[in-house]
């Protein structure tokens, strides 16, 4: 980026600043502390922590699942569960202390004043109710309109959260929307109270970029219509430096860091922020491991002494463990609870991959020399072989097509990534290679042999034993009610892949190990484990049948930062040491630029583009590819907010004359289109 545009943006950060400081907060949180109660156990879940929130900004709280970010903002809407408390502290609004407040009092101000939007737009809306009754149930209550004029505010609500035709979709219910329609009905709920100020708890975490993207622009535009103070909570690291005027950094129930954006972002003072910024993928070097934080966050339940990070730390001071670190000031608008900025405490540097990222413009990638590219070698051998495959679902009129001519081929000792938004047949693709989901027509080869459609027993069995998923949600994806052993050694005792009792749990203990869980869990269910651990034990029960190749179907797309360069690491070096292959699914495409060899680009049931992995990012060709890449996340505040979103628009495309045909634009580089698009390709690259 140029010197201009980042003393622009420096410039405009430092005039939020001085706004800021020049007002009185509108909600002030003191020492506020915690309490859930939890089978006769005590855990403090927020341990007095403040926290002071202006009129007109947006305020972004991020850490790891279980830092207490949702429960602490839940105290501002009164929405703790029954088993928890505010024992300790206060919460002023508008004159009034909230956490005196009866649920009678609460009505006052949840909604009208305060309002929230959460997660999951699934569970948050009625599935027996049409969209239209649920938005104008808020209008009647906060709006006191009624009838004709309810129901035209509503109209009026769905075209402001970008719903077409809302007359039509009043009467739709919520399984009728898409996920990303279905965040904006949350949005429109929300925002039908004219709330002073919006919590929004991961908005966008189950979205594709594109979606996210908009979804963000939205609440932007909505957020200055309606002079809002927004909060957002969130582990990407990618939306906050796309929305927050200021970012506070939680971990262990305790605000360890808060300071304007670009401050926690270009001069992070916590070793935690530190951790947080350094396992970003956008700041790895592809072929080298992602700086990940080791370890566990600490339990709640036992009283913590000292610095919450300190077991975490490797810069941890002898004071980190025995007494707790004061908030210190950095500058006017940044203070970081450290011992580090102690005068007497010793000079860390920053890791280096902080220092870059005031370079980073997501154009160049490090990427290590001596990695090996397995598509290059000229000795490669075809793996998995897909061709003219079509998968379709239903029959006659409700006859759908999923998946239409998709050919490719994935080389022995490749990550080959499949990426495109949700319903687009990346899955699909995935299941189907695996023989989840029987192909229509086309066939899929696996070292040479068909292996779809009719085969012989002995072959299906092959094809077990040689090829597993990981499957997206690591929840889901495991019996809940069987114990960490049978779960790993499913496919060991269903195919009797052991000699005896003793092989079995021996391989169990070894699958496990590989995947750097202890023994000892074996003995443990599913829910006594955080989601990095359940997605560790789904890789192992892929491992413990000794495959050469695995589909992981969204692996880290549920997970924090931090567990998500674990598992990314756990894959690459499980590659290197198994010899393994991937088919590697997803939409995040900076997790896929660092970990894959080749990408393709799907669109609808087809391939649109496919392309070595740096070779796509620095010559996309493709419009849907353009508009993917211009959508991604980019953890520089500078470059995040001088992007410029394009969207896909399927009319640019005419093929009335001339239907598209796969061609090999460049050595190794497809696209997918017709003669008048490839000669326009071809000029745009210079051919």
């Amino acid at each position: 980026m140029s010197e201009a545009v980042n003393k622009l943006h420096e410039t405009d950060f430092s005039e939020r600043a001085k706004k800021i400081l020049a007002q009185e907060p509108l909600l002030s949180a003191r020492d506020v502390e915690v309490t859930f109660s939890l089978r006769g156990k005590k855990l403090v879940a927020i341990r007095r922590t403040s926290l002071d929130l202006y009129e007109g900004e947006t305020l972004a709280i991020v850490g790891e699942s279980g830092s207490g970010k949702s429960v602490f903002t839940k105290c501002f809407v009164g929405m703790l569960d029954k088993n928890g408390s505010i024992t300790n502290g206060s919460i002023m609004y508008d004159g009034e202390d909230l956490t005196q407040f009866t649920e009678k009092d609460w009505l006052r101000i949840r909604g009208k004043k305060i309002a929230m939007v959460t997660q999951d737009p699934m569970t948050s809306l009625n599935p027996l109710k049409t969209i239209g009754f649920q938005i104008q149930e808020s209008v009647e209550l906060h709006q006191g309109l009624r009838g004709r004029a309810a129901r035209e505010e509503v109209y009026r609500i769905l075209e402001a959260v970008g719903i077409p035709d809302p007359q039509r979709r009043y009467k739709q219910y919520p399984h009728e929307f898409s996920g990303g329609m279905r965040q904006r009905v949350v949005i429109a709920i929300a925002v039908a109270c004219r709330p002073q100020i919006l919590i929004c708890d991961e908005p966008t975490t189950a979205l594709d970029v594109t979606i996210q993207a908009q979804i963000l622009d939205l609440i932007r535009r909505l957020q200055k219509e309606q002079n809002m103070t927004i909060i957002y909570i969130t582990h990407d690291l990618g939306v906050v430096a796309n929305v927050a005027d200021r970012v506070a950094v939680m971990y262990g129930g305790q605000i360890i860091e808060i300071g304007m954006a670009n401050e926690v972002f270009f001069d992070p003072q916590h070793p935690y922020t530190w951790a947080l910024l350094s396992a970003l993928p956008q700041l790895g070097v592809k072929g080298e491991k992602l700086p990940a934080i080791d370890g566990t966050p600490p339990s709640l339940f036992n009283k913590i002494q000292g610095d919450a990070f300190a077991p975490r730390n490797k810069h941890a001071l002898n004071i980190d463990f025995l007494e707790e670190p004061p908030m210190y000031e950095v500058t006017g608008t940044h203070t970081v609870k450290s011992w580090l900025r102690d005068h007497r405490a010793p000079k860390v540097e920053q890791p280096k991959s902080i220092q870059r990222l005031s370079e980073m413009n997501l154009s160049s990638k490090g990427t290590d020399p001596n990695a090996y590219h397995p598509h290059l070698d000229p000795n490669r051998e075809t793996l998995i072989e897909v061709k003219n495959m079509q998968v379709t679902f239903g029959t006659g009129r409700r006859k759908f097509v999923a998946v239409d001519d998709v050919n490719f081929e994935i080389y022995k000792g490749e990550t080959f990534a499949l990426v495109g938004e949700s319903g687009s047949g990346k899955t699909t693709i995935g299941r189907a290679i695996v023989r989840i989901n029987p192909i229509t027509s086309g066939e899929v080869l696996f070292k040479g042999e068909r292996i779809s459609g009719k085969i012989s027993r002995e072959m299906d069995t092959k094809v077990i034993r040689s090829m597993q998923m990981i499957f997206q949600d690591p929840m889901a994806s495991l019996n809940e009610r069987a114990m960490v052993d049978y779960i790993v050694s499913e496919g060991l005792l269903n195919y009797h892949l052991y000699k005896d009792e003793q092989d079995r749990q021996e391989k169990v203990q070894k699958a496990l190990q590989e995947v750097g869980l202890l023994t000892e869990f074996s003995s443990r269910f599913p829910h006594e484990f955080s989601g990095g651990q359940r997605q560790r034990i789904g890789i192992a029960r892929s491992l413990i049948m000794e495959p050469e190749f695995i589909v992981a179907d969204e692996p880290i797309s549920a997970l924090d930062v931090s567990i998500r360069a674990q598992v990314l690491n756990l894959l690459n070096d499980l590659k290197k040491s198994r010899g393994l292959t991937y088919l590697f699914i997803a939409h995040d495409l900076s997790v896929v630029r660092f970990i894959s060899d080749r990408i393709a680009v799907i669109h609808k049931g087809r391939i649109v583009e496919l392309a070595e992995a740096e070779e796509l990012f620095a010559h996309p060709l493709h419009p849907y590819t353009k508009a993917l890449l211009s959508a991604v996340p980019n953890p520089n505040p500078y470059v995040e907010r001088s992007k410029k979103l394009l969207v896909y628009d399927p009319s640019v495309h005419h093929y009335e004359k001339e239907g598209p045909k796969w061609v090999e634009i460049l050595p190794g580089h497809f696209i997918y289109g017709n003669s008048p698009e490839i000669d326009g390709y071809r000029k745009e690259l210079g051919l």
